[in-house]
């Protein structure tokens, strides 16, 4: 078989920095092809091109993802390093993503687990407005997980969502947030929703003295995201609720500039997980749940971001939650530790044991079991008195 040669192309000169930032995957197969596979991602990765092909040896030499190392975690999986040039990344978090797992997410046994970027890379990303500290500021709490709550079901309209708001504010709850499926439908307006469920918060917080907050659903088409970002931030919302995963995490990016918000503050974020499961349920594929649930969370301006807890109706593990927690408080350069938000079927009586895994900077996100009982504030402030209770108890 006749060797392939490389074409003559006309090439100017490529003189990158050096610099590299490593995204760590996990494969699966036999220990004899992994580092083929390896050194064939830092290809697929970066030029997608036959390596024998490229034209000269700078594009191999500086643009090429290099691997760094193997370490086999048993017989079937190995941990590997590639390093890639921080330029190939350029300043946009669309390209960062592409680069690190944009056409290896379409081969079998490839698993994004990690990433480690350096200062030239995170300082195009500003991170969370608010993260742990500023959003315990804004409310003004302290010392506990804080305590939120979703306006469902679905099927309620405008006042009876309102009702429903401020009787959970006037039981104690720190946030209070459209259920993901709240959008702008027809028995349900946004424009209608929104003023009515803020007003009502506001009107509990006048009586309780309390600081609780209402986070409409603001995941939209492309263009009509600022749009409802704006008109909730005019109604008197206290932050927003994103789905990263119907609207992308660039979206969801935008929303945390000041020129999107409008104001010098802007709002806190609260990243909700529909769609991304399907990202990480695989253990051979996909991406880890730290790496997806914290530090992309991160990157993208999240101050809140939840995920199905263990022992709720979902599948996580105990070990995949503390890598969320790790991914989400975890140093990362300049950006600020966010909020490890539990949920999924949590119940009240778990309150003490989520209180002792998840530490106090955590988000207690319960739902439908709120309203068990035959009064939702008397509920509410049973659930707020679980949490200081618990809150005495060591952090893990």
């Amino acid at each position: 078989m006749p060797q392939r040669r490389a074409s003559a192309l006309s090439l100017s000169a490529l003189s990158l920095s050096g610099e590299r930032f490593t995204a760590r995957y996990r494969l699966h197969g036999p220990a004899a092809e992994i580092a083929v596979r390896a050194r064939a991602i830092g290809l697929e990765q970066t030029v997608e091109f036959p390596e024998d092909l490229l034209p000269g040896t700078a594009i191999r030499a500086q643009i090429v993802g290099e691997l760094a190392g193997i370490e086999a975690v048993d017989d079937e999986h190995f941990d590997v390093l590639i390093r890639y040039p921080v330029e190939t990344a350029g300043r946009e978090l669309t390209q960062l993503i592409n680069v690190l797992f944009g056409n290896v997410a379409l081969q079998p046994g490839v698993r994004l687990l990690d990433l480690d970027l350096p200062a030239s890379l995170l300082q195009h990303y500003p991170g969370p407005r608010f993260g742990i500290a500023g959003l315990r500021a804004l409310l003004d709490v302290h010392g506990r997980p804080l305590l939120c709550t979703a306006l469902k079901p679905m099927g309620l309209g405008p006042t009876e969502l309102a009702e429903l708001a401020y009787r959970l504010a006037l039981g104690g709850i720190d946030l209070i947030k459209d259920d993901h499926g709240l959008a702008d439908q027809s028995f349900c307006p946004f424009a209608e929703r929104v003023p009515r469920c803020a007003e009502a918060v506001a009107r509990a917080n006048r009586e309780t003295g309390q600081r609780c907050r209402y986070l409409p659903n603001v995941t939209a088409p492309a263009a009509e995201v600022l749009t409802r970002a704006r008109l909730a931030l005019a109604s008197g919302a206290g932050g927003l609720l994103f789905c990263p995963g119907l609207a992308g995490l660039d979206a969801m990016r935008n929303l945390t500039t000041e020129a999107a918000m409008g104001a010098e503050s802007g709002l806190p974020i609260l990243s909700h997980p529909a769609l991304l499961g399907g990202l990480c349920v695989g253990p051979d594929a996909g991406l880890g749940h730290g790496l997806l649930y914290g530090l992309l969370t991160r990157l993208a301006g999240a101050d809140a971001s939840i995920f199905p807890s263990f022992g709720g109706r979902f599948a996580l593990t105990a070990a995949q939650c503390r890598e969320i927690v790790a991914g989400a408080r975890a140093p990362l350069g300049h950006l600020a530790p966010i909020w490890p938000v539990p949920a999924g079927g949590m119940r009240l009586e778990r309150v003490p044991e989520l209180c002792t895994f998840y530490g106090h900077d955590c988000i207690l996100l319960i739902g439908g079991d709120l309203h068990a009982g035959s009064d939702l504030t008397a509920r509410c402030r049973a659930f707020r008195q679980l949490v200081a209770r618990a809150a005495t108890a060591p952090a893990a």
